[in-house]
Parts: C-alpha cells; sequence; structure tokens
C-alpha cells in the first residue's frame, strides 16, 4: 500500500511522541535513527494537510517525579518532564490539529489512546479517541517513536477500538532495549491486523 493512500480526507495521522528527548541526538533518551524520523514525520504531516487528513500528536508529558522513571523505580530515564525542552514537539514538526498529553501525573503513558494510572493500576483514556469519533474518522496511520514502545502500544489500542489501522515504517524507528525488538513489533503488529506500509 502507498502512502498517498492511506493519508486521505475523513481518516487520521497519529504522530507518536516526535519530541526533542526522543528525536534529538542531545535528548534524554535518544532513539537512534529519531532525528531521520523527525524529517520523514514533518514531511508527512505536510501532506497530510495537503490531502485532508486530521493531524494528531501525542506528547509524553511527565512530571519531575514519577514511578515511569528509574530514579523512582521504574524502567526509564528522566525524560520529556512537562514544559521541558526535551518534552517539546521536535520542531521540524509543522503545528498539527491536535495534541494528545500522556503520562501525566502519575500515569505510564505509552499508548497515545490510554495511559494506566500506576497508583491505582486503572487504565484511563486519553482525549485521542473523542477527537477521532468527533471527526468521523475510521482509519488512522501510525508513525513516530519508539516503534517497540509507545508506537507499537498505540497501534494495538487502535486495532482493538475498530479502527483500520497502518503503519509506515519508514517514519518510525526503534529504541532496541533487547536486540530485535523493532522486528519482533512489527511481526506482533502485522498478526494483530496492522497494515504495514
Amino acid at each position: 500500500m502507498q502512502e498517498r493512500d492511506l493519508l486521505r480526507a475523513r481518516s487520521a495521522l497519529i504522530v507518536v511522541d516526535v519530541q526533542n528527548d526522543f528525536a534529538d541526538p542531545a535528548g534524554a533518551l535518544f532513539v537512534p535513527g529519531g532525528d531521520g524520523v523527525a524529517a520523514r514525520v514533518a514531511a508527512l504531516m505536510d501532506q497530510a494537510e495537503r490531502s485532508g487528513t486530521l493531524v494528531v500528536c501525542s506528547q509524553d508529558w511527565h512530571p519531575p517525579r514519577t514511578p515511569h522513571f528509574r530514579e523512582f523505580g521504574g524502567p526509564w530515564p528522566q525524560h520529556c518532564v512537562r514544559d521541558s525542552w526535551g518534552a517539546e514537539l521536535h520542531p521540524l514538526l509543522p503545528k498539527p490539529a491536535a495534541i494528545v498529553l500522556k503520562g501525566e501525573d502519575q500515569a505510564d503513558g505509552y499508548s497515545a489512546f490510554s495511559t494506566r494510572d500506576l497508583r491505582t493500576d486503572t487504565v484511563v483514556a486519553t482525549t485521542l479517541r473523542q477527537i477521532l469519533a468527533k471527526q468521523g474518522i475510521e482509519a488512522v496511520t501510525v508513525v513516530g517513536l519508539a516503534l517497540d514502545v509507545c508506537v507499537r502500544a498505540t497501534a494495538l489500542d487502535a486495532v482493538a477500538l475498530g479502527l483500520s489501522t497502518s503503519l509506515i515504517a519508514g517514519a518510525t524507528a526503534a529504541v532496541e532495549l533487547t536486540p530485535g525488538a523493532g522486528r519482533q513489533a512489527l511481526e506482533e503488529l502485522r498478526q494483530a491486523g496492522v497494515v504495514i506500509a
């Protein structure tokens, strides 16, 4: 499937976490190749706007102290702290139609559709599904960072919500905490029904 077939009216381009801490080599949790992904995603966002595709960006938006971070018991180094340079969208990206914040308060914010409150272990929806429903969106294309973490979680949630879901492999990159995690994520997404473009 061609990218031009994915970016069309009544569909949405979901841009996952293309933020300085992930996409800039000086970022706190730089994803290898993330700077190239930022440039690719910026071009896709321009293309989407011209074709009438809704563009929604998600942003990690963590408090300075959260169990999501390693120093407080979590798996990750401190990154994307709200209102910091690292949490800002990469400067190459044009302004999206909407922004969804995730990982606020004491939540693990992997999927752009939902987060898990670490205090109560409950899943809380973000505003993304509401934004898509209001626009009558039934098909989404997912891009961004990182393939094996937040992009994977977002695409899996999209499929579970009944959305026709695609992923542009050339507009994402994996953090690869374990070798082969990116390849494994793509295979899992295929098996779940995500179209890999």
